[in-house]
């Protein structure tokens, strides 16, 4: 009897311990590897495949590590993502734009990687450019590894300036010059237009910074309610409502901006370098250049970086993915053979082959473009705050609100939103 005894105690032991391993070992695949998530948004539609790449180039370097990649649009991705950590479902690792960081980081559902940071023995910060590394802190710690940055110029058509007589633009254009240029080579009957930028607040905080002008003063504080922002937004608007140089939202007709680049009816369109891929074998000749200028020169810079979710068990691993993503020479070769955006990094070897790509022919104009960078505002609810602002731009598109009214009233939503 006792024997028996002993012999059940033992298997429930050992039934225990089993159920112990199982525990521990839950990060597991059946293969023993370490499984984490990755969730993206950059990828997706157009360069799923060189994801893929960059993943089987981690695995090959990290054996023990498997990454399953989950992709969605960039319109959904935030909603889907914010369902999935409030739901304790949060991927492992997932990216994030400068613009929405803040966001996360303050609300501390991102991990510090600061420590691992500190330990990892193959990677160094000055690898990478030093802005676009330091936008992914936050109180002073590491919450997130930059992977690339982009940034936005006059791209213009060749064909629509010589046609027009108008000399393409120059380094020292401003805004007065562009309005003259884009005046001449509007042809209302054929549905062509000199110029377009989107009336947004991703347009809008640059705009402004090229006119002197911020939103937030360094406390975080809104200010948009400003002579120098009015004016800037004045320049935005009255392309559409006044001048007739931009299409307005009816006359575009749910056409994208790339599009009536490509048909030929844009003479200059204000768009991000990723657009290089996309325009490479339109019917005319374009090249870009650095935006026009009011009272100074003023440049978009975004980035997308890789965090890892503070509720992860896999936080070691995830945080090798990320700055595998931000650091590795083979990621940063990739992106730059496939004109996916910029990798971080400042080897200049590696980035030459970017340079010698054509078209555009002035691809300096990217890098020359650092010198005048912007970012956005590094403001809590970002989203909510750019939303109300597209809403409030389109009042004044319409005839709806005046451009006054529109800055009173965002003034007075920003205060809101931030002192909610």
């Amino acid at each position: 009897m006792k024997k028996l005894w002993s012999l059940s105690v033992l298997l429930l032991v050992m039934l225990s311990m089993i159920g112990c391993a199982s525990e521990s070992s839950g990060s597991e695949g059946k293969d023993g590897k370490t499984e984490i998530t990755y969730y993206s948004f950059s990828a997706t539609p157009d360069y799923e495949d060189v994801l893929a790449d960059m993943v089987a180039a981690f695995e090959e370097e990290n054996p023990n590590i498997k990454v399953n990649t989950e992709l969605a649009a960039y319109s959904d991705y935030f909603t889907k993502l914010q369902t999935r950590i409030a739901g304790g479902n949060a991927p492992d690792v997932f990216e994030l734009n400068y613009e929405n960081f803040v966001q996360y980081a303050s609300k501390g559902t991102l991990a510090d990687l600061s420590g691992f940071i500190k330990d990892d023995e193959n990677f160094n910060p000055d690898q990478l450019n030093q802005e676009a590394y330091e936008a992914y802190q936050f109180d002073g710690k590491q919450y997130g590894m930059v992977e690339s940055f982009s940034n936005v110029l006059t791209f213009y058509n060749k064909d629509l300036f010589d046609k027009a007589g108008v000399d393409y633009p120059t380094k020292d254009w401003t805004w007065e010059d562009e309005l003259d240029a884009a005046k001449k080579i509007t042809d209302e009957g054929n549905n062509v237009w000199g110029t377009y930028a989107p009336v947004t607040m991703n347009e809008y905080f640059k705009i402004a910074a090229q006119n002197g002008g911020k939103l937030f003063n360094e406390d975080g504080e809104p200010t948009v309610n400003n002579e120098a922002n009015l004016e800037a937004l004045n320049y935005m608007v009255d392309k559409v409502t006044e001048s007739g140089v931009s299409p307005s939202p009816a006359e575009m007709s749910g056409q994208a901006p790339a599009d009536l680049f490509l048909n030929g009816q844009l003479g200059i369109v204000h768009t991000g370098i990723w657009m290089f891929d996309a325009f490479k074998d339109a019917s005319f000749e374009w090249d870009v250049a650095l935006e026009a200028g009011n009272t100074q020169k003023a440049h978009h810079f975004f980035a997308n970086g890789l965090a890892v979710s503070a509720d992860t068990e896999k936080k070691e691993a995830a945080y090798k993915f990320a700055a595998f993503m931000s650091a590795s020479e083979q990621v940063a070769k990739l992106r730059v053979e496939n004109s996916w955006e910029l990798p971080a990094i400042t080897d200049e070897e590696i980035l030459q082959p970017y340079l010698e790509q054509t078209p555009p022919e002035n691809r300096e104009a990217v890098f020359e473009a650092l010198d005048t960078l912007v970012l956005p505002p590094a403001v809590e609810n970002w989203s909510k705050i750019s939303d109300v602002t597209n809403q409030e731009f389109e009042k004044a598109l319409n005839g709806d609100k005046t451009t006054e009214e529109v800055l009173e009233t965002l003034q007075s939503e920003y205060e809101g939103i931030l002192n909610k």
